[in-house]
C-alpha cells in the first residue's frame, strides 16, 4: 500500500487520536452548549451550569468547578466553558444555594464561613454535585476530577482529603488549611496546588504545614508557586476588586496562563489524554 507523505502523516494522527481517552470530535466546527442544571442538596435548590462540546460524541473525563467565595458567577462559568473547549464536560458548581453571589467581601466572607462551619453539609452539596456530573450521558463516570478558586480550592482540597473518588483536585489561589487533616490511605487522586508566590493571604506556616500534611500522608501531589502573583491571580476581574475594596487582589496574566497550562499537563496525565 503507497502512502503519501501527507497521507502518512494523517494516517498516523488517526491512529494516535484512536489511543485519546477523550471522545472524539466530528468533523466541523466545535459546538460549546452551555446548559442551567437545578438540583436539591442539603435541602437546598442549587443552581450549576453544565458545558460541554456537542459536536464530540461518546463519553469524556468530567470536571467539576467550584466558584471563589464571591458566589458562582460568570467567572467560574467562563472557567467550564473553557474546559468543554479542551473537551472535558464541566459543570460548575454552586456551593452557597440558589446560585446566591456576594456583592460585597463581608458577605462573601460570611457565605463561605457558613460552608466550612457545616462541612457535613458542603460534603452533601458536592457529592450531589459530582452524581449529577457522572450520571451525564456524555461523562465518563470513571474520571472526574475538580478545580476550585479560592474558597473552591480550599474545597476541593478538602474533599480530597475526605476520600471523595476524584482522580484528582487542582486548587488556584486557595486555601490550604484541612477541616481535618489527611489520612495515609485515604487521598484517592493526585493534587495539584498553584499558589501566588505573593499572595499574603497565605502564609510560609501554611505552606509548610501543607507540605508537612501532604508527605506525612504519602499523597501524590504537587505544589507551584508563580512569582510575583497575589491573591486572585487567575481572575481578570480581580484588579477592580482589589482596589475597590482595598484588598490584595489582582490580575496576573502570565500566573494565569501557566498555571491553566500546568493543570492541562495535570489533566492529560490524570486522565491519559
Amino acid at each position: 500500500m503507497n502512502f503519501s507523505k501527507t497521507g502518512l502523516i494523517i494516517l498516523v494522527l488517526l491512529i494516535s487520536c484512536g489511543k485519546s481517552k477523550l471522545a472524539k470530535s466530528e468533523p466541523g466546527v466545535k459546538k460549546i452548549v452551555g446548559e442551567e442544571v437545578t438540583y436539591s442538596a442539603d435541602n437546598i435548590q442549587m443552581k450549576g451550569f453544565l458545558a460541554f462540546d456537542a459536536s464530540i460524541s461518546g463519553k469524556r473525563p468530567g470536571v467539576l468547578v467550584v466558584h471563589e467565595w464571591w458566589g458562582h458567577n460568570d467567572y467560574t462559568r467562563n472557567r467550564a466553558n473553557m474546559l468543554a473547549e479542551m473537551g472535558y464536560i464541566a459543570l460548575a458548581v454552586d456551593m452557597y444555594g440558589d446560585g446566591k453571589i456576594a456583592a460585597h467581601p463581608e458577605d462573601a466572607g460570611e457565605f463561605a464561613s457558613a460552608v466550612f462551619k457545616n462541612f457535613e453539609g458542603a460534603k452533601i452539596r458536592f457529592d450531589k454535585a459530582f452524581d449529577v456530573l457522572r450520571s451525564n450521558p456524555n461523562a465518563d463516570g470513571d474520571n472526574i476530577a475538580a478545580i476550585g478558586y479560592c474558597f473552591g480550592g480550599g474545597i476541593v482540597l478538602n474533599m480530597a482529603r475526605q476520600g471523595k473518588d476524584l482522580k484528582g483536585v487542582v486548587s488556584f489561589h486557595g486555601g490550604l488549611g484541612p477541616v481535618s487533616p489527611a489520612k495515609e490511605g485515604t487521598l484517592k487522586g493526585r493534587i495539584l496546588v498553584c499558589n501566588g508566590a505573593a499572595d499574603k493571604f497565605t502564609s510560609e506556616k501554611e505552606i509548610a504545614d501543607f507540605k508537612k500534611e501532604m508527605d506525612a500522608a504519602k499523597a501524590n501531589y504537587s505544589f507551584k508557586s508563580y512569582e510575583g502573583a497575589v491573591h486572585g491571580f487567575t481572575n481578570p476581574g480581580a484588579d477592580s476588586l482589589g482596589q475597590k475594596f482595598k484588598m490584595a487582589l489582582a490580575y496576573n496574566a502570565p500566573a494565569d496562563q501557566q498555571s491553566w497550562s500546568d493543570m492541562t499537563a495535570f489533566f492529560k496525565e490524570i486522565f491519559g489524554k
